[in-house]
């Protein structure tokens, strides 16, 4: 899934339904609200609440500084 796809406008978080940020290089859609991650596999999100994995503190820090306002 590319940054500039369409398809980003309308995917909404499963827990919050706000929206997501694409993860490029680590091919994710990251919930920077609640600090969850969700895989893309094969170019399809897998976005059911069970498939996120929360992210560290740590983590999360670094995804901010390289998320485009």
């Amino acid at each position: 899934m590319h940054p500039d796809d369409p398809l980003l406008e309308i995917l909404a978080c499963p827990l919050d339904k706000g929206p997501l940020h694409p993860l490029p290089a680590r091919d994710a859609l990251y919930n920077p609200r609640l600090r969850r991650r969700y895989p893309i596999v094969d170019g399809i999100p897998q976005l059911l609440p069970s498939c996120g994995e929360q992210v560290p503190e740590e983590e999360h820090e670094e995804l901010l500084k390289g998320m485009v306002p």
